[in-house]
């Protein structure tokens, strides 16, 4: 069953793609494994799975330590308190939620100290939602450069989490935002910018319509979950 669904939401992926009039195979697909064992991870692997993604730094730590991750990568995509840092740059392959300058010299501390360079992605709060982590649009070309200088880190493109809507215009309107932010960024060569990270299981084919390279989905594949 898990199979069935990981299946049919990448060939979603690959559909929107078409639609869209992108590249095949242009567009990666992220299994969100937020509160999933690890059995049904493992699971997810075998049915194709090779990017996952959690949202807490104890999470991805003991999924690393107990899977076979060959040839997978695990990203961070929760934030990440500044304290938990160290774990987090010993344990992911990418850190995809540096929401603030202070984070960001956290981890290039740790990867300095570890003899790591960690490729990471800037938060953007797309939306300016009070409630939610990230740079505001207009911060982030700055910080984006600013980030880029410190040591130990690779900044590889942006991602964000818009505010949720049941109305398809007003998400599309963001994605649309975040689309021309990255382009812009990416024209003038900081550093090396290739991953627009956006769209989620209920939105992500309008994500790869209007740019996203990185979808991430969870429920979708694994269900609905509780997080309680």
């Amino acid at each position: 069953m898990l199979r069935e669904r990981y299946e049919r939401v990448l060939e979603s992926v690959r559909e929107a793609e078409l639609q869209a009039g992108r590249t095949p195979g242009e567009v990666r697909l992220m299994a969100v494994t937020k509160t999933v064992g690890e059995p049904v991870v493992a699971e997810a692997i075998a049915a194709g799975a090779r990017l996952l993604g959690e949202n807490k730094v104890q999470e991805l730590a003991r999924k690393r330590n107990a899977l076979d991750l060959t040839g997978c990568e695990l990203h961070l995509i929760g934030h990440l308190q500044s304290n938990k840092a160290a774990k987090a740059v010993a344990c992911a392959d990418m850190i995809q939620s540096v929401d603030s300058l202070r984070v960001a010299r956290e981890i290039s501390g740790a990867c300095l100290k570890q003899g790591r360079q960690m490729p990471v992605l800037l938060e953007v709060n797309i939306g300016r939602d009070p409630a939610k982590f990230g740079f505001l649009p207009e911060e982030t070309e700055a910080a984006l450069a600013e980030i880029a200088e410190f040591p130990g880190l690779s900044v590889r493109g942006l991602m964000t989490v818009p505010p949720f809507s049941r109305e398809g215009p007003q998400t599309r309107k963001f994605f649309s935002q975040m689309f021309r932010l990255f382009l812009d960024i990416r024209g003038k060569k900081m550093d090396n910018i290739d991953i627009l990270s956006m769209g989620m299981s209920g939105d992500f084919e309008l994500a790869i319509a209007e740019g996203s390279n990185l979808v991430r989905v969870g429920s979708a594949i694994f269900g609905e979950r509780s997080y309680r």
